[in-house]
């Protein structure tokens, strides 16, 4: 006679051979067991990304010394407005004077990092503590996922990442045109053409490894075999992927240093090189 033990009760599992009741998780009432310094890189993560957070927003509010000729700043650009300094974008609207450029335009930047899948892991991490590391406990008690206002947004990821290559043209040309000395004469070059093609490269770098670049190149393809060309593209894609973590922070401080540099030429604190 076969006997069925009620729920609950303890009763044996056939995955423990029949002997006994099944194991229960372990009671450990530490947050972790963990001994080495894994708070360390949740804690730099916030230091890194409040310092970015601080400048880019003084420098945005400023609203001055980001054109240095023939460079401007990437925060600036596309300068769209008729306040804008210098002529390195077509002016399509004039806006109020209180407010700066870069404001209409840094929208696009900062909603392509805020939705992006390595910087989600980053900053849930590191500021919600979500969790904070591997093996440790996180204090919040539910879980929703981004199921919810306002993480629902981050589906718009892949929208910011259409745009954001946009930007990269934009960025691209700017880079060109600093191939012109003062008087706007070609054939020349100084230091900020390398700053301003060293951002551009970055950008390009950090863009194309993104996961949604990786899924627009290669998705929706149940044989890669009939698409040769889409295969070795997203292999390449695939590779910079690996890397997108790396390419995520330099191109971050790329944009920063960018930044400063026209900021310091345009201010006079320093003059820009030239080699030819």
């Amino acid at each position: 006679m076969t006997t069925t033990a009620p729920r609950g009760t303890g009763a044996a599992s056939p995955g423990h051979g029949g002997e006994g009741p099944a194991p229960r998780r372990a009671a450990i009432a530490a947050r972790t067991l963990r001994t080495d310094r894994w708070w360390l890189q949740p804690l730099l993560t916030v230091l890194a990304l409040v310092a970015f957070v601080g400048y880019s927003t003084f420098r945005a509010f400023q609203n001055a010394y980001y054109f240095s000729e023939p460079y401007i700043s990437p925060f600036y650009s596309p300068c769209i407005t008729t306040g804008c300094e210098g002529e390195t974008f077509p002016e399509l609207f004039t806006g109020p004077a209180w407010i700066s450029p870069a404001i209409y335009i840094l929208v696009v930047p900062l909603g392509f990092r805020l939705t992006c899948y390595y910087y989600r892991k980053a900053y849930y991490r590191s500021f919600w503590l979500s969790p904070p590391a591997c093996a440790v406990a996180e204090p919040h008690r539910r879980y929703t996922g981004e199921t919810r206002l306002p993480l629902l947004g981050q589906n718009l990821h892949r929208y910011f990442f259409y745009l954001g290559l946009l930007f990269n043209v934009v960025l691209t040309y700017d880079a060109v045109l600093a191939f012109r000395d003062e008087t706007g004469a070609w054939g020349h070059m100084g230091l900020g053409t390398l700053v301003l093609l060293a951002n551009a490269a970055l950008l390009w770098l950090y863009s194309l490894s993104c996961h949604s670049c990786r899924h627009a190149v290669g998705g929706r393809i149940n044989s890669f075999s009939r698409h040769p060309l889409r295969y070795r593209a997203w292999t390449l894609v695939s590779r910079l992927n690996a890397r997108h973590m790396q390419y995520a922070w330099i191109s971050l401080f790329g944009v920063a240093f960018a930044d400063f540099y026209v900021f310091l030429l345009a201010t006079g604190t320093i003059s820009d090189p030239r080699f030819f």
